[in-house]
């Protein structure tokens, strides 16, 4: 354990950024399954808008830091894949 004041400190920040970051990937994730799940079932019209909320996820993410720009493009253009090939 740290004993210097400001090492405690930025103990606690960084734990508390983790935990905070944390939450925020897993409801990214969250989002991907529930469009995945959509796209498995082969529900066209839930998938469509839950890609609405998957990419919008994915943008708040690279915008908090949480993943690169690039990551995010290339999920979202995987993602919208699934579902040209859903309604093919």
């Amino acid at each position: 354990m740290a004993n210097i004041k400001s090492a405690i400190k930025r103990a606690k920040t960084n734990e508390a950024r983790r935990a905070h970051n944390a939450a925020q990937k897993s409801a990214m994730r969250t989002t991907l399954k529930k469009f995945l799940v959509a796209v498995d079932q082969q529900d066209k019209e839930r998938a469509s808008e839950l890609l609405k909320e998957a990419t919008r996820s994915l943008d708040k993410a690279v915008t908090k830091g949480l993943i690169h720009k690039n990551a995010a493009a290339r999920k979202k253009s995987r993602l919208v894949k699934k579902l040209n090939a859903l309604n093919a």
